[in-house]
Formats: structure tokens, C-alpha cells, sequence
């Protein structure tokens, strides 16, 4: 192998032509090859196509955040926070605080994980003890309403700084959070011309960036001191004389007193003296404005997500873009027709659902619209970020795409994530040594999790290594955790509407088929009519001698039509019935048996038995029972050769359904 000097080696190490009387110089020690360790890195993250479990709050969960020290911080749109930890497999709840009487616009960690702000419309600042689950400050902002935070002081300092932005001017105010509540803000920091909304602390590199509504990036010193002219970290770039006319709101002048401007200095670790030599004007010339920002465990990289759906990869020393990585509808649409016809390719139906819940979150004005999240693994050779396919990981190494998490929950668009990865799991921070620091074993330890809001939900999700669980209770809890007690409205709505089984409905049925027979959990109390359709037509021998004329492999099993093409069957009342949907019924898991139908309220006699996870049909097929016996002839069925029309080539007949 070379030397350093790249010169040809022999096998000790020494330059060939070396002098035989001189000593070998010392090899120096390599870093590890990271292609070597890719894998490794790779089997510490989640890899599941569905989320294991998913937890409440009573209004759309906007926030999430995970402290090292295994606390998860969720934030809702009623301004709830909820405090949960981190357990060997899973979490449970902890705490819950009321914290705010508006929306929450930021909910900040600081980087050791034991401080937590957020900040809301109410025009307050709440602080709280995260080990201690407490709140242990509130500030109220006079004058002006607190937008973007960020804790931007070193672990160990003797004091917490925290950076809140005004939503309606450039000002961000600087607040030691050890001080009592009624101090007034220690420094002001101008650095923008626009209001901030997002600011971001690089702890490893001690520098602060920041961004404000006309997509500019500033860098600027967490090191900041009182008592000097505020100056820009570009300063050569801008006009500080600019900032004059971003005066702060009066109230905010009047609370501060003797607050005064802080000189933001560019960091050290900034490697230009101009904003011109970088790429930092690549949001502001796109018109976009970011809505997130991460930095990398090694502060060398940051990435951005933005309102034109561009995923950009920044060199921080020297502000240049690494990666840019293409969401917007037209790629997307693009990259669907490509995969026509590939095993991996999403079904037109599927694809045209998240399209259009798609371009609903992107009509939302960017002051509205979700933080929709890049994170980096713990080893930095990977980034996460939400999608329309879903979670999508990247290597940044080898620049592809290796893995999308939750890609079959088309029910659920993710948006702000959060990862936690125990420090086993990060194992990528001890390979900083040669070829033999590789660690002893290769197998993933600890529950690396991810976790993620969604569009428009109540809820937030995980996403681990582990598929979801099948009960073998059908009465028991599922995946979807319903952790908040139902309003008194709601109870009145619930007992007003609560269905009642037909007399004789039954509870069970077993289907004969051609192949064997396959048992059935019927859901009686949740689908009484469904049910009593289904039960009756078997007593009367509708069923007898149908075939299964729908068979698609990796799918489902269609039968109950007396014509045996799908267009026929009628129900019980001699027409069609309406949908019966449960909220603790969904096609989750495989082996579900669900009404087929032509349109919402058009059920009749025919269903069908998936045998794979299909949560894109929840809320229009009807789940009326679950397969609990008879898995094997399912799956023989599913493997019967077929026309080019899913009708299987020799007939599978069902011979009779009767009540178990």
C-alpha cells in the first residue's frame, strides 16, 4: 500500500527503495472505510414498512423532539406538550403540560437534552427541566410574539442562552433562562431583514444559523457579547446601516430596558470571509423559505428542507451545497413513471391518493404548513426525510437511496421526525480508529426508533426494526394506542351510535373451499349488518359453489359473486348496503377479510382476504373479520396459476360457509 507520501510500499510498510540501515517510519493510522461499515451503520436504524405503534394527543401533533438522555418530547396544536421515555423496547408517557392557550411555534432542546422551550402564539416562553419533567420558567415576551428558539450555549456553560425570534420583526432576542423569569432579555441579535424562522445551533462547531422568511442563511457566533454595534456574519456582503429600520416592536424595547445589541461575530469555523463565495443564496434564489434545518452529529454538514421541495445537503465550514435532492410534484410524478411496472413501483390508485393529499400540505402558506424534517443518523452517513413514499433514507456516501421506512402507510403523510438511536446504536462515533477498531459485534442492539407526526393527525407513530404485533386477541389493543380519555360529547355520540349485533349474526364462520377450509373471526358488534349479510347469505347457501374468480398474488382473494366475473351478487335486502368502518379495524395486517365493492355504500355479497398489509383501502372496504385458521390455504390459493385477468387458470371453488 502507499505511503504518505505515495510512494510504492513493500509488505512491512517501508518504501521499497528505502535505505536498509534506516529504521521504518511508522505507518500512520487509517480511519475506518466507511463503505466497509455502511451496513453496520445501516442495520442501527429502523427498517420496518409499518409503523409498530402510534400514540394520541387531542389536537394535530406539530413538534417532536428526542433528548439524549432518552426522553421524547411531543407538542400539539392545542398547545400540549407531553413528556414520554424511552424504554429497552418502546416508550411510556410521563407527563403532561397544558403549556400553552395557543398554537406552539417552537419547541426547542437544548443539546445536553436536559433544557426544553417552547414558545407560542400566547406571546410566552415556557421552560422546562426535562429530567425533572417540570416547568421551571415562564417568560412572557411583551411586545412581541415569539417565533422560531433555539438553546445556543455549550454543555458545561455557566449559562443557558436561549435564542427566540420575533414573528412579526428581524429582532432575536437572547434570554439566560438561569436568570429569574421577569429579567429582561440580555442582548438583541440582528443579523436578518426579514422575521427569523428558524434558528439553529451547531454544538459541536459552537456557531448559530439562522433563516428568516426570504430563504437568507446567516451565520452568526453563539459566542456573543454585549455592549457593541450588531454586525452581520456576512458583514462585507450586507449594509449593517440596513438593520436600522428593523427596529423592535416598542413593548419589547420598553420590557428589555437596558437590553442592548449583541455584536454576532462569524463564527471561526466559517472557512470564507463573503456570502458571495458560498451557496447560501440558493433558498432566497428559489423563492423558497426553509422549513427545517439539522445539523450532522460532526457539525461539518447541515441539511435543509424547503417550501420548493428541494432536500439540500450543505458543507458548513465553506456554505457550499453537497447533495440537492429533487420532491417536487413534477419529479415525482416522473420518478412513478419510471418505475412502471418495477415490484417496488406504487398501484396508480395508491399513487394518485398521496398525490393529492400531497398537493394539499403544499398549498398551505409556509407560515402554516408543517416542519417537514431531515435528520441525520448518529454515524452521519445517513439522512432521513419525509416523502410521499415515506421516510426515505439516503446515503450520502454512495448518494442513493437505501431504504424508505412506513412506505405502505398511504394512509399517513409523515412530516416532522425525530430519531433516537441508543449510544450503542451509534456505534459509528467509537470507529474513529484503524481497521481493528471495528467493534466486536455486528448485530443491531438496542430499539433504534423513529418517530414521526403526520398531516392532519392527533397522532404520532413508530417506526422501529420490528413489524407491528398481530394480536392474538382480536379484543385487544392494536397498534393505534388510544392513550387520551374521549370528551363527554364524544361518549354521547359513541352510545348513540353504538351498533348492535343481529340476532344470529354469529360470531365465527368457516369457509370450505376446493383447497381446504379457512376459519374466520366475525366482527359482529362492529359490523352488525355486514355481518348478518355475510351469515345469512351462508345459511341460505348463496355461497356454495362460487369461485374465487379474482386472484392477485402478493395481494388478495376475491370471491362471493354467484355470476363469477365481479359484476354480480346482491345482498340479504336485495340491493346494496352501506359501509360499516371501525376505527380499530384496518387492513394492517394480512389475512383480513374485507367487502368488496364498486364505490362508497355499493356492498353486496362479494368479499375478499388479503394477504398482505393493504392500509391504502381503510375507510372504503368495510373490515368485517379476521382469518384465524386456514393461513396455508389462503396462501395456496394466492399461489394458483392465472390468466392475464387474476382469474385463477383451474377453478377454486368455495363449497360452503357455515357458522363455527
Amino acid at each position: 500500500m502507499p505511503d504518505d507520501t505515495g510512494a510504492p510500499t513493500d509488505e512491512a510498510g517501508a518504501p521499497a527503495d528505502a535505505d536498509a540501515a534506516e529504521p521504518p517510519r511508522k505507518q500512520p493510522r487509517c480511519a475506518p472505510d466507511d463503505a466497509a461499515y455502511e451496513q453496520l451503520y445501516l442495520d442501527a436504524l429502523p427498517c420496518a414498512d409499518m409503523y409498530e405503534r402510534s400514540y394520541m394527543h387531542r389536537d394535530v401533533v406539530t413538534h417532536i423532539a428526542v433528548a439524549p438522555t432518552g426522553f421524547v418530547l411531543t407538542a400539539s396544536r392545542d398547545g400540549q406538550v407531553k413528556f414520554w421515555k424511552k424504554g429497552a423496547v418502546g416508550i411510556e408517557f410521563v407527563k403532561n403540560f397544558r403549556a400553552h392557550l395557543a398554537s406552539i411555534n417552537a419547541l426547542a432542546l437544548s443539546h445536553d437534552g436536559t433544557s426544553l422551550a417552547t414558545t407560542s402564539d400566547d406571546c410566552s416562553i415556557k421552560v422546562f427541566d426535562v429530567l425533572a419533567f417540570d416547568m421551571v420558567s415562564w417568560i412572557k415576551a411583551n411586545g412581541f410574539v415569539p417565533g422560531a428558539a433555539e438553546f445556543i450555549s455549550p454543555s458545561g456553560s455557566s449559562r443557558t442562552l436561549l435564542a427566540v425570534s420575533d414573528r412579526q420583526s428581524p429582532a432575536i432576542w437572547l434570554y439566560n433562562t438561569n436568570k429569574p423569569a421577569d429579567t429582561p432579555p440580555l442582548a438583541v441579535v440582528r443579523v436578518h431583514r426579514a422575521p427569523v424562522v428558524l434558528i439553529r445551533y451547531n454544538a459541536p462547531l459552537d456557531a448559530v444559523i439562522s433563516t428568516d422568511g426570504k430563504g437568507l442563511l446567516e451565520y452568526w457566533s453563539a459566542d456573543v457579547d454585549a455592549g457593541s454595534a450588531a454586525t452581520a456574519a456576512t458583514a462585507a456582503d450586507v449594509d449593517a446601516d440596513a438593520y436600522a429600520d428593523a427596529d423592535a416592536p416598542s413593548g419589547a424595547a420598553g420590557a428589555a430596558g437596558a437590553t442592548v445589541e449583541a455584536e454576532a461575530r462569524l463564527p471561526a469555523s466559517a472557512a470564507f470571509a463573503y456570502k458571495s463565495e458560498t451557496d447560501l443564496y440558493e433558498l432566497a434564489k428559489a423563492k423558497a423559505v426553509a422549513l427545517s434545518l439539522a445539523f450532522s452529529p460532526d457539525g461539518r454538514s447541515f441539511a435543509t428542507t424547503s417550501t420548493d421541495w428541494q432536500v439540500r445537503v450543505w458543507h458548513f465550514s465553506t456554505g457550499k451545497l453537497a447533495r440537492v435532492y429533487d420532491e417536487s410534484i413534477g419529479a415525482l410524478q416522473a420518478a412513478q413513471r419510471a418505475s412502471a411496472g418495477l415490484p417496488h413501483a406504487l398501484d396508480a390508485f395508491d399513487f394518485g391518493r398521496r398525490l393529492a393529499v400531497e398537493k394539499e400540505l403544499r398549498a398551505l402558506p409556509p407560515e402554516l404548513m408543517p416542519p417537514s424534517t431531515a435528520v441525520f443518523d448518529a454515524s452521519g452517513t445517513f439522512l432521513l426525510y419525509p416523502s410521499l413514499l415515506g421516510v426515505k433514507v439516503i446515503s450520502l456516501r454512495s448518494n442513493r437511496l437505501v431504504r424508505v421506512l412506513g412506505k405502505v402507510e398511504s394512509s399517513e403523510r409523515f412530516v416532522s421526525l425525530a430519531l433516537h438511536q441508543d449510544r450503542r446504536d451509534g456505534r459509528a462515533r467509537a470507529l474513529t480508529g484503524g481497521a481493528a477498531a471495528a467493534p466486536v459485534s455486528a448485530s443491531p442492539v438496542g430499539d433504534p426508533t423513529l418517530f414521526a407526526a403526520a398531516f392532519k393527525r392527533g397522532r404520532f407513530f413508530l417506526v422501529s426494526r420490528r413489524e407491528p404485533d398481530e394480536p392474538e386477541d382480536e379484543m385487544a389493543a392494536g397498534r393505534d394506542v388510544f392513550n387520551e380519555k374521549p370528551t363527554r360529547d364524544e361518549l354521547a355520540l359513541t352510545a348513540a351510535h353504538q351498533p348492535v349485533a343481529a340476532p344470529g349474526a354469529g360470531s365465527a364462520a368457516v369457509v370450505a373451499t376446493s383447497l381446504g377450509e379457512i376459519h374466520i373471526k366475525l366482527f359482529a358488534q362492529e359490523c352488525p349488518r355486514t355481518v348478518e349479510n355475510f351469515m345469512t347469505h351462508a345459511r341460505n347457501g348463496y355461497y356454495d359453489g362460487v369461485l374465487f374468480h379474482r386472484v392477485i398474488k402478493g395481494f388478495m382473494l376475491q370471491t362471493g359473486d354467484p355470476l363469477g366475473d365481479g359484476t354480480g351478487g346482491t345482498s340479504i335486502w336485495g340491493g346494496e348496503f352501506e359501509d360499516e368502518f371501525h376505527r380499530s379495524l384496518r387492513h394492517d395486517r394480512p389475512f383480513t377479510v374485507s367487502m368488496a365493492n364498486a364505490g362508497p355504500g355499493t356492498n353486496g355479497s362479494q368479499f375478499f382476504i388479503t394477504t398482505v398489509p393493504t392500509p391504502w383501502l381503510d375507510n372504503k372496504h368495510t373490515v368485517f373479520g379476521r382469518v384465524v385458521k386456514g393461513m396455508d390455504v389462503c396462501l395456496a390459493i394466492e399461489k394458483v396459476k392465472c390468466n392475464r385477468h387474476d382469474r385463477p387458470v383451474e377453478d377454486v371453488k368455495i363449497l360452503g360457509v357455515s357458522a363455527d
